[in-house]
């Protein structure tokens, strides 16, 4: 493949975060959405050294890959971000490492309860634009 060259993904896709030890989430590939976002519950600030940090659960008891660990992370920012309902919120920003295809990569996540929604995890335009959707198609990113 050349450097020019994007890779293809399908609609729904395997991502893990090496750093929390979560492994095989599906991610749902959104191109509406700008930036990418994560279930998360619990979500409490706190400062430490001057520096503003959030503590938080990641999915729910009964996903598969829940683990009750409080994960910490820096605050990257605070955004409003309109969700599907056209509901607009704040929500913390943060930025992490996940494989997706692969590779290693940061992305940056909007924290927010997707408890209703089917996905865990959904990528947005940001960290998708060096890939090709295929939406007619899933798991295209697996490896054998």
């Amino acid at each position: 493949m050349h450097k020019s060259e994007k890779k293809k993904i399908g609609r729904i896709e395997k991502i893990h975060f090496p750093n929390w030890s979560i492994t095989n989430l599906d991610a749902k590939i959104d191109t509406g959405a700008y930036t990418s976002s994560l279930h998360c519950h619990h979500i409490k600030e706190f400062i430490l050294n001057d520096v503003k940090w959030i503590q938080f659960n990641v999915l729910d008891p009964d996903h598969p890959e829940y683990e009750s660990i409080l994960y910490k992370s820096k605050v990257h920012d605070i955004r409003k971000v309109k969700s599907s309902n056209a509901i607009t919120e704040e929500r913390y920003v943060i930025k992490e490492n996940v494989l997706f295809s692969d590779e290693l990569r940061s992305i940056e996540l909007s924290l927010t309860d997707r408890s209703a929604m089917k996905y865990p995890i959904l990528l947005g335009r940001k960290f998708l634009s060096k890939y090709i959707i295929d939406t007619s198609r899933k798991y295209l990113t697996e490896t054998n």
